[in-house]
Order: structure tokens, then C-alpha cells, then sequence
């Protein structure tokens, strides 16, 4: 065989561009699958939002009682949907209505520099010790998350 046939010789060529293409195309369709199969490509839109919040204890007054409160304000993190947002108290004896839980109920999204106050309809009761949760659900209600959670000094 002689030194310039073998420089010149490109049978082989398409033979290994061949395999590799194939080997490509086959780690493709396994990653694919695999996503589909183990169920990651479902889970990416309903992911807890993060975000931070403050929590300041004080009182309500209206024309004739002093009532206890919380203001709750967005200090930034990701803009969420109000109506995926409850705030509940999780521990303790306050009740902020018959199922202890109040929305954030605004139309437009929680931003920072969004707050929302939280009142206890009950002028003898008090927030000491107790524990205030903001709970967020996704949109279509399979998932739910405390994002943010604050216990209220003792008095």
C-alpha cells in the first residue's frame, strides 16, 4: 500500500460520523424520556415563590374599640399571585374569624412594598406568643408552602 493512497483514502469517514450521530440522538431521546418518565418537566411551574416578609405587632382602632393587629409587608423576593396567599395562625388561641385564616385580597400581585393588616376581632385578645403563618397554594391547588412565618413577642 502505498503513502498516498492511505492520506487520500475517506471510506471511513461516514462509517464513524455515522455511529456518532446515532450515539447522539440516542442520549437525546434517553434524556427526554427519562424527564417524562420520573415526572421533573411537571413540577417546574408550581414551585413555592421566595420571597421575604415583615411582620409588625400592634393594634386596630376603629371609632369604638382598640383591636389587636398585624401588618404584614412584602420586603422583596418574587412578585406572587394574592390569590394563592393565606395568612393563618397556626399556634394558639387568637382566631382571626371562624376558620382562623384571612386572604391577602388585592387583585394585583404582592409585590415589595405591599402590605396587608391582619386583625383579631376580638378587643381582649392578644397576639403574645402566637404564631402567624403565610401560607402559598399553586395555581391549580396540588401544592402548598409556608413562605414566610413570624411568632408574635410575648407581652
Amino acid at each position: 500500500m502505498k503513502l498516498d493512497e492511505l492520506l487520500t483514502d475517506e471510506r471511513a469517514v461516514s462509517p464513524v460520523i455515522g455511529v456518532i450521530l446515532m450515539v447522539a440522538i440516542t442520549v437525546i431521546l434517553a434524556a427526554v424520556i427519562g424527564t417524562f418518565v420520573l415526572g421533573l418537566g411537571s413540577s417546574v411551574g408550581n414551585q413555592a415563590p421566595q420571597a421575604s416578609f415583615g411582620y409588625s405587632y400592634g393594634t386596630y382602632n376603629n371609632s369604638t374599640n382598640t383591636y389587636p393587629s398585624v401588618t404584614i409587608s412584602d420586603q422583596g423576593g418574587a412578585k406572587i399571585d394574592s390569590g394563592n396567599i393565606t395568612i393563618k395562625v397556626t399556634k394558639g388561641s387568637p382566631k382571626l374569624n371562624s376558620s382562623n385564616s384571612v386572604t391577602w385580597s388585592t387583585s394585583t400581585p404582592i409585590t415589595a412594598g405591599s402590605s396587608k393588616v391582619a386583625i383579631i376581632p376580638n378587643a381582649s385578645a392578644s397576639w403574645s406568643g402566637q404564631t402567624v403563618s403565610i401560607i402559598w397554594k399553586s395555581s391549580d391547588g396540588s401544592k402548598s408552602s409556608i413562605i414566610s412565618q413570624s411568632t408574635a413577642p410575648n407581652s
